[in-house]
């Protein structure tokens, strides 16, 4: 695995932890300005991981992979833990969108 690669799911992971940070926040009824703060910093941890990936990696496709990334585990966490469901058309697009990151990395 190349270090584009590692770069963009380790910043992949950062950013779903503050999607979950901001998920908490909302639901909290957004009068936490602590965990707005704490997500936003997340947010750009993770940030920082992916323009450090931009080194090795086409922008595009770094930042394709990083977002499907982050949505596929978002997917497992949001089934999971906040018991959320997608459409089967949700569901489609998101295999998709993996089958796009395969093709990208096969180029």
């Amino acid at each position: 695995m190349d270090i584009g690669l590692i770069l963009i799911l380790i910043g992949s992971l950062i950013l779903t932890v503050g999607d979950i940070v901001m998920k908490k926040w909302v639901a909290g009824g957004a009068n936490s300005l602590y965990l707005y703060v704490l997500g936003i910093g997340i947010y750009l941890g993770g940030t920082l991981f992916l323009a450090e990936s931009f080194k090795y990696k086409n922008i595009a496709v770094a930042s394709v992979i990083f977002i499907l990334v982050n949505v596929a585990i978002l997917v497992l966490i949001s089934w999971y833990y906040f018991k959320e469901t997608l459409s089967p058309l949700q569901l489609v697009g998101i295999a998709l969108g993996i089958a796009s990151v395969v093709i990208l990395e096969l180029a």
